[in-house]
């Protein structure tokens, strides 16, 4: 199942040192679109989801860089428990195992350039400051060089 994890850059470093991302419940997001629903349209809206649920992690992290930063993972179905599904095809879910480094498919992180806005999401979850913001790709092979930079 394709699942659209919140975490945050000092995360993302943690993941790229121990090889996986640990947890004994990851809270993730994934696309279920109904039928005749967009599934292309659904996993943009699970990846939104997963920003706003970064927002959250930030809040939790004062020092981190002030990018929301969404991992797309590949996981087993049965390490998959479906929590609640909303209207718009995008269910919560736990992933009830750890994600390892080779599950990974890409990142979506903030620009740099969009820090203070997303500080300012942060602090005021009801803020509307994120929402002019669209998260960049990046290849997994990108991951380390991507930590760097936000270590300047």
């Amino acid at each position: 199942m394709y699942v659209f994890l919140p975490s945050t850059v000092p995360a993302l470093a943690a993941l790229l040192d121990a090889g996986r991302l640990e947890g004994a419940e990851l809270t993730a997001f994934t696309a279920e679109p109904g039928p005749g629903g967009d599934l292309e349209e659904a996993e943009y809206d699970a990846m939104y989801a997963a920003a706003d649920a970064s927002l959250g992690l930030l809040a939790q992290v004062p020092g981190a860089p002030r990018r929301r930063v969404v991992l797309a993972a590949e996981m087993p179905d049965h390490v998959v428990e479906h929590e609640a599904r909303h209207a718009d095809g995008v269910a919560r879910v736990s992933v009830r195992a750890g994600v390892p480094y080779k599950k990974l498919r890409s990142a979506h992180v903030d620009d740099a350039d969009a820090a203070e806005d997303i500080a300012r999401a942060a602090a005021d979850p009801s803020s509307d400051a994120a929402d002019e913001h669209e998260l960049m790709w990046f290849a997994v092979q990108e991951l380390r060089h991507l930590v760097e930079e936000s270590r300047m």
